[in-house]
């Protein structure tokens, strides 16, 4: 049995998250001597999916203040980002995802160990696809590699997985050329042609990145965009003192409708001081989990039907000079906007046929040589076919929600086991975490998470 202060720590994912409970780990007096491995299979651990891209139109739609990895060091990154190249005439408002890969990857190898190093974190190039139970509780983490690592915790850091398929039941377009799954592949958009028809599907902060990269590279064609909501995200306001929280004015508000009544009460209060409805939102921003938590799930079910589209758009805002790029696109005829659902995609030749409808209707027929999915990531874990997901799954070591947006888990992050039991030795944190919290993908909740988790771990 390994001595507890020896023990082995496995982080799967090396993202964000990954990186961020890495360097909280490595900060644990308690965890000194525990010897901590980060599964990543990327080129350089510390980036992940999300700021891995190399493209500097790509911009963090946060402003650098609120980006520390550190929360008890909030302007961490500001400083970092205020010594780099792009800041010799001046730090930018909004960064670039790429400098923001650089920076998670710089902090991160400040702690990678050498290959006999004992003190730092070790880094396999690999993937993870199973973690059964062994003796004594522990886990044996098995890597694509055929590497072998047994451990007294498993860390699930798996971050966003690429968009389910976005109609059926005719699933053939999947392997269309044209048919582009997953916006964020290499290379996927610069296999565009600047005169071929592109349509996207969504209107979120993926589909501003992918429409700003075309015309960057020179895409010329007009772009159509379908989205249920037929919105684009609200641009970020200018720097504003902070509003005054809040939370004591609904805390006791278990359903949506009283929740939305008292916070168009706080909105024409701050209206009448001339102050704007972006800070009002804001100021509720650290109690989202706890009025997310007192709905019930008929409540939280409700708010995703009627209310999750909407409170994207103001919640995730865009960079005021992209909202303004696509303004302008649209005003010139080269962006235009259906509002409705994709229902069907037929390949015909070198195009998609691609059917569009509002609900319960039979819609019209758009085509395009080119259908990128801007929709946003598989939630549902019951559907996730990434090979550690299923043999946990299938083991009966972890537990879609009823909402299908992550996974079942104790306060600590502890997965729930489909008895209702926490998981020896299993844990998570990141979007994974959404039933706990809804809100649980940006930078100030994740840092929170891990910061927590290595003190639970450390205890």
């Amino acid at each position: 049995m390994i001595s507890p202060a020896r023990p082995v720590i496995t982080i799967v994912g090396g993202g964000f998250a990954g990186t961020a409970l890495a360097l909280q780990l490595r900060r644990q007096p308690a965890l000194a001597a525990a010897a901590i491995h980060l599964i990543e299979p990327r080129q350089a651990p510390g980036p992940g999916l999300a700021y891995t891209a190399r493209r500097p139109e790509y911009l963090l739609n946060v402003r650098p203040g609120a980006l520390s990895l550190y929360p008890e060091v909030p302007g961490h990154f500001a400083h970092w980002l205020a010594r780099q190249p792009e800041s010799s005439a001046g730090a930018p408002e909004f960064a670039s995802r790429a400098a923001y890969g650089r920076y998670l990857h710089e902090e991160l190898a400040e702690v990678l160990a050498p290959p006999a190093g004992p003190a730092g974190v070790q880094w396999h190039r690999s993937t993870a696809v199973a973690a059964p139970l062994v003796a004594n509780g522990q886990r044996a983490v098995r890597l694509a590699d055929g590497t072998t690592i047994v451990s007294d915790y498993v860390v699930l850091a798996l971050g966003n997985f690429p968009p389910p398929p976005p109609a059926g039941p005719d699933l053939r377009y999947l392997h269309h050329p044209g048919f582009h799954a997953d916006p964020w592949t290499a290379g996927n958009l610069r296999r565009i042609g600047p005169a071929e028809q592109v349509l996207l599907i969504g209107s979120g902060l993926t589909a501003v990145d992918v429409l700003l990269a075309l015309r960057q590279d020179g895409h010329q064609a007009p772009i159509t965009v379908v989205a249920r909501h037929g919105r684009w995200p609200a641009a970020h306001a200018p720097v504003s003192a902070p509003y005054p929280n809040f939370y004591a004015a609904l805390a006791s508000e278990t359903t949506v409708n009283g929740a939305v009544a008292a916070f168009k009460r706080e909105l024409r209060t701050a209206a009448a001081q001339g102050i704007g409805w972006q800070p009002v939102l804001d100021a509720l921003r650290p109690d989202l989990g706890r009025i997310w938590a007192k709905w019930p799930l008929a409540e939280q079910h409700r708010f995703l039907q009627h209310l999750a589209g909407l409170w994207a758009v103001a919640r995730h805002r865009s960079p005021p000079q992209n909202a303004a790029a696509v303004a302008t696109f649209t005003a010139a005829g080269l962006v235009k906007m259906h509002v409705g659902t994709v229902r069907e995609i037929i390949p015909e030749g070198d195009l998609l046929r691609v059917r569009v409808g509002p609900h319960g209707e039979a819609g019209s027929w758009l085509t395009a040589h080119h259908v990128v999915n801007c929709a946003g990531p598989l939630l549902d874990y019951a559907r996730i076919a990434d090979p550690l997901v299923v043999s946990l799954r299938e083991a009966g070591d972890l537990t879609p929600d009823p909402l299908r947006l992550g996974l079942l888990t104790d306060a600590y992050g502890a997965l729930l086991a489909d008895d209702g039991l926490a998981s020896p030795g299993l844990f998570t944190l990141g979007s994974s975490r959404r039933p706990a919290y809804f809100e649980s993908t940006a930078v100030p909740e994740l840092r929170l998470q891990a910061a927590a988790l290595a003190a639970y771990l450390a205890s």
